[in-house]
């Protein structure tokens, strides 16, 4: 399903990768053929000036085929390195229909091989592989901090160094605004309460312990090896989750919908976008590890007002086997036609909305009753879906701007599961981004809570990173 709608793209892409591609499919719209394409010695220039520039988007630790013998190369060699970088900027070096069982995020598709005709025929192939990427300003911060780590890695480093002795509440240490800086960062630590001396305060030491109990080491303030690891991140631990975040950025088509809703997994984050502007953001919970939330394009197509739930198998049998009578009845479930179904009210596990999508997964936003765990820093806590903070008020948002207001109450005051459509369907990203932006415009690296990272990273020419993982198991039976 997954491979469906860009398949056909894709083979043709890999097979020119290969070179292994035949006489007819190896022709532009144009009808040039992939060894006729004619390469002057400015475009050879141009196309071997933009490949030295690739650290520019994370590219420096991939070869595109030329190495440093642009100027010896071929014609055939030239279009393959031009195309391949092309695709690397257009779309990704990477599929992740590939690297993740499940990715439906539209991508863009632009014709590559009728492009790089078009500007060899103008002599214009720098300009034409530079307009590929993102323009955004995020992409360019993003370009320009990898940039600067990368050439700081070459210098002194900005990773916090480790010490014989722990670090204890209350002593005083050089390194404490640098830990300080990084809890902010990471979201443990309110601003106000960042140390800027060298003393441990009890507000930083409340900080670690949160941050301890989410990975689920020893909650007692102290800041040892295991509590550095996490806090702690290198020039070079910062440069490849840059790069994997512009690598993402590429996947992503170029102009998404106006009016969509994003949902950050990684950073369990949803941002409202309403006709280009952002309109709302707030916080969500999604699926904690093991039972991922997973990259999808998917429209809210209605909302269900006092929805039901009916429980999925692998909920039934991992969370409610031995479960008897009393328990079901305590919480409005009773089994029909084979299934258990909870019905509507405070403890539905649905809460009080739903916001219908259609996907193939089961996967929605919606309310809970679990309010409590939006406090929560790491809110990987669901089974898949994604709990939405406030969700009436959203759903009110959604109900307002779509014009439904009035159908939308009724359904709500009946206090039976009802369905309201949507005069237009909104379409709704999950996306998986482990660098976001503070109020200054820096790009901060936060967790990888499910390690997703490490095969963009593999596949870029990265090594491994430092595993930052939250632990998993923490949370209710809701989805």
């Amino acid at each position: 399903m997954r491979t469906g709608i860009f398949g056909s793209s894709l083979l043709a892409v890999a097979l020119l990768l290969l070179g292994c591609d035949k006489t007819k499919d190896n022709q532009d719209q144009a009808g040039v053929a992939l060894e006729d394409m004619q390469w002057s010695d400015e475009a050879t220039h141009q196309l071997t000036e933009a490949l030295a520039q690739r650290a520019a988007h994370g590219l420096d630790q991939k070869d595109f085929g030329l190495g440093g013998s642009g100027e010896k190369a071929d014609k055939t060699q030239l279009t393959k390195a031009a195309l391949a970088y092309a695709q690397a900027l257009a779309r990704g070096a990477t599929d992740p229909t590939k690297l993740y069982e499940i990715y439906t995020v539209p991508r863009p598709s632009p014709d590559l091989r009728a492009g790089l005709a078009q500007a060899l025929r103008e002599g214009k192939v720098g300009a034409w592989l530079a307009s590929l990427a993102p323009q955004d300003a995020s992409y360019r911060k993003l370009s320009e901090t990898y940039l600067a780590l990368r050439k700081q890695g070459n210098g002194a480093s900005t990773e916090i160094p480790a010490t014989s002795a722990p670090l204890k509440p209350g002593e005083s240490d050089p390194r404490i605004p640098a830990i300080a800086r990084q809890l902010v960062a990471t979201g443990y630590l309110d601003k106000a309460n960042a140390s800027t001396d060298t003393r441990y305060t009890p507000a930083i030491a409340a900080a670690v312990r949160a941050m301890q109990a989410d990975y689920g080491i020893a909650t007692d303030g102290v800041i040892g090896d295991d509590a550095l690891k996490i806090i702690n991140l290198s020039d070079a631990d910062r440069a490849r989750a840059i790069a994997v975040t512009m690598e993402r950025m590429r996947w992503l088509e170029r102009t998404p919908p106006a009016t969509r809703i994003d949902v950050n997994i990684a950073a369990a984050r949803q941002s409202y976008w309403r006709d280009g502007k952002l309109a709302d953001v707030r916080r969500v919970i999604v699926g904690e590890p093991d039972h991922e939330t997973p990259m999808l394009g998917s429209p809210i197509y209605r909302l269900v007002a006092n929805p039901t739930w009916t429980v999925p198998r692998s909920i039934e049998e991992k969370e409610l086997a031995g479960k008897g009578a009393d328990y079901l009845r305590r919480n409005n479930m009773a089994r029909k036609d084979g299934w258990i179904v909870q019905q509507p009210g405070p403890k539905n596990s649905l809460g009080l909305v739903k916001f219908d999508m259609k996907n193939d997964h089961a996967i929605y936003l919606h309310d809970t009753p679990a309010k409590q765990l939006f406090d929560d820093v790491q809110r990987q806590r669901s089974h898949g879906c994604v709990r939405v903070q406030d969700a009436l008020g959203f759903a009110d948002m959604i109900a307002r701007d779509e014009g439904v207001t009035a159908e939308w109450q009724k359904a709500r005051e009946t206090g039976k599961e009802s369905f309201v459509p949507l005069p237009r369907e909104i379409p709704v990203r999950l996306l998986y981004q482990t660098v976001i932006f503070d109020d200054a415009g820096d790009p901060v690296v936060r967790d990888d809570p499910y390690g997703w990272n490490n095969s963009v990273a593999a596949a870029l020419g990265f090594g491994s990173g430092s595993e930052r993982r939250v632990r998993g198991d923490r949370g209710d039976i809701g989805p």
